[in-house]
């Protein structure tokens, strides 16, 4: 067994799912979930999620070997500066969010020296939100990217390693800017271009949708304030991502409207040894 006590703040899909899957594989012996609803808390204790709950974050972390931050991306590093000094000397903090760039800056300038924080970024989830969506196999076979700095504390590093590790996570390495430029393009930029396919169907032609419309839009009915909150957070680099995909979008119109078939079918061929080489 990893840690003792382990406390997660923002008991949702993702963080409904780091409790299930630390007491499956029994990385921890108790677990506490904080979190502003009490009626989500008392759902996620009442499937196994978590053992016990408050609203209190001074509470929930005072015995806490490890603290997990499941939050939205806008508030992590706030509950983990406002954590801080009610944490026991040596706790570890990491989090779950799907920006890291301006988050790690402000928690390693803002913890206290007794906190040893390390950023992290389970590559899981879906377009559903709540514990009742919760699943102990989320991370099995799934990258978790860790983004240590300079600062980053050598021991605490291991063991946040070693934390997701042992939720069954395959756990690389980047800094926080290379992150962040990462998902802007594999996850970022994907929702928010589901999200226009999604926005400009006229009502009168919904009748008319099938698997491919379905499959492609499928992401865009994540909750539109938390994706809010991530474009706000990781801008620039979705910016860039976004220009990226105009440009390639502009040639396109450009093949189609010159009926070039032999340049359209590269095109779609290339895109087709991308995908396939992904898997399922």
């Amino acid at each position: 067994m990893l840690f003792d006590s382990l406390t997660i703040v923002g008991v949702g899909l993702i963080g409904g799912s780091v409790g299930l899957a630390a007491k499956a594989k029994a990385a921890t012996r108790r677990v506490v979930g904080v979190g502003r609803n009490a009626d989500t808390l008392s759902r996620a204790a009442a499937l196994g999620a978590i053992d016990e709950f408050t609203t209190d974050l001074a509470a929930g972390v005072r015995s806490a070997d490890v603290v997990v931050f499941c939050s939205p991306v806008d508030r992590i590093a706030r509950q983990a500066l406002d954590a801080a000094p009610y944490a026991r000397p040596g706790a570890l903090f990491t989090d779950a969010g799907s920006t890291k760039a301006t988050i790690v800056r402000d928690l390693d300038a803002g913890l206290p020296a007794h906190i040893r924080f390390v950023g992290a970024h389970p590559l899981a989830g879906s377009e559903k939100q709540g514990p009742e969506h919760a699943r102990a196999d989320l991370f099995d076979g799934r990258v978790c990217v860790l983004t240590p700095t300079s600062r980053t504390d050598a021991a605490a590093l291991e063991r946040v390693d070693l934390f997701w590790r042992a939720l069954g996570c395959e756990v690389k390495r980047l800094t926080p800017e290379e992150h962040d430029l990462a998902l802007a393009t594999t996850s970022h930029l994907p929702h928010f271009v589901a999200a226009l396919i999604a926005g400009q169907l006229p009502e009168r032609w919904r009748p008319f949708t099938a698997t491919g419309f379905r499959d492609t839009t499928r992401i865009a009915s994540g909750d539109p304030r938390l994706w809010a909150a991530i474009a706000h957070e990781n801008a620039l680099a979705l910016a860039h991502a976004l220009d990226q995909f105009a440009g390639r979008l502009d040639e396109l119109r450009e093949v189609v409207l010159a009926r070039d078939t032999a340049e359209l079918t590269r095109i779609l061929a290339d895109a087709k040894r991308v995908r396939d080489a992904l898997g399922s």
